[in-house]
């Protein structure tokens, strides 16, 4: 699928980018791989792991900066969106510069893809966007509606969008688990726990490349993509994390959940059921496609969830427990 085309990585840097352009290059042959960040630093670093690697091109740029995300976007066939200001409490206390980021900047990514005639685009989006309560969840549900709805606007181009919205990633720099990691590393006498009835989905770097990888084959455009995942509880990570250690509750931080939502029942009339993931269809009519949303490109069929249903993580029905958390520590290096 990606075998001799031009793939551009949106705030290709972070730690979904870097895993995502490292299994592009393992497992394709591309022609070039397009970094966009803005952040030169970081870019430095990642070239010191790719020293050899001619496919990679490296753009400084900021998706808030539509003329440079035309530039970046000539020629290219398909696009991963991952750029995003992403800290709840940060979004918080500087709500503009998370709008222009995560919505502003959704816009230009939409606005450059069609006019490059991009083939297809795969946005990635969160868990906090399905009935927000913070401005960056607020910022990514404006974020999935435009590149839900773009897929009406692009005339007669061959331009098609997509989301895939997943939970929080293990090991991900600023997750819990790092900077539990570093409080464990550092003698701490305890690790602070929000609230004890906290729950929250997981998926390793590796299975949410793996999902949007392919969701560039089952697309058809304006589809939201949820992979179905494990929960966990906040307390059960700490004390697979540090067993020895005092749990001491500290309150929620502005903008947080108890739980997480990522198929809300406000949608559930509109969601699909799969063996491995769900699918919230589009609302609107696209005027130029015209296809059975139930089934995927790759002919993956789909069943209605349900008037009543609601993927929480809370009330998932698949939770992980001490044992396999350790395990999953072990595999993320965290243990």
């Amino acid at each position: 699928m990606l075998n001799n085309k031009r793939i551009l990585v949106t705030g290709g840097t972070g730690s979904f980018g870097n895993r995502l352009i490292s299994r592009i290059l393992e497992d394709y042959n591309p022609s070039a791989v397009i970094v966009y960040s803005r952040d030169e630093l970081k870019q430095f670093e990642m070239q010191q792991r790719f020293p050899n690697e001619n496919r990679i091109r490296y753009f400084i740029g900021d998706v808030r900066d539509e003329r440079r995300m035309m530039e970046a976007m000539e020629g290219v066939d398909f696009v991963v969106h991952a750029a995003a200001l992403k800290q709840v409490p940060a979004a918080e206390y500087n709500p503009i510069e998370c709008i222009r980021t995560n919505i502003t900047g959704a816009e230009n990514v939409i606005r450059a893809a069609i006019a490059n005639n991009v083939e297809k685009v795969v946005a990635l989006s969160t868990d906090k966007a399905a009935k927000p309560i913070n401005l960056y969840g607020a910022t990514k549900l404006v974020s999935d509606k435009l590149f839900v709805s773009a897929n009406n606007t692009v005339g007669s181009r061959q331009t098609r969008f997509c989301v895939v919205r997943y939970g929080n990633v293990v090991g991900s720099r600023g997750s819990v688990i790092p900077f539990f990691h570093r409080l464990i590393e550092e003698g701490t006498d305890h690790l602070p726990i929000t609230d004890e009835r906290m729950t929250r989905f997981w998926i390793t770097l590796d299975a949410g490349v793996d999902f949007v990888l392919k969701s560039f084959e089952r697309m058809w455009g304006g589809e939201i993509f949820i992979p179905r995942i494990p929960s966990t509880k906040i307390t059960d990570l700490a004390q697979a994390m540090a067993p020895d250690l005092e749990q001491r509750v500290i309150g929620i931080r502005p903008g947080e959940k108890l739980h997480e939502v990522m198929c809300p029942e406000e949608d559930a009339h509109q969601t699909y059921q799969f063996d491995e993931f769900f699918s919230i269809i589009p609302t609107i009519k696209f005027t130029d496609l015209d296809v059975d949303f139930s089934t995927t490109r790759l002919g993956e069929t789909g069943t209605p969830t349900g008037l009543d249903f609601e993927y929480n993580s809370g009330t998932n029905p698949v939770f992980l427990s001490q044992e396999e958390i350790v395990t999953l520590l072990k595999q993320t290096g965290f243990a």
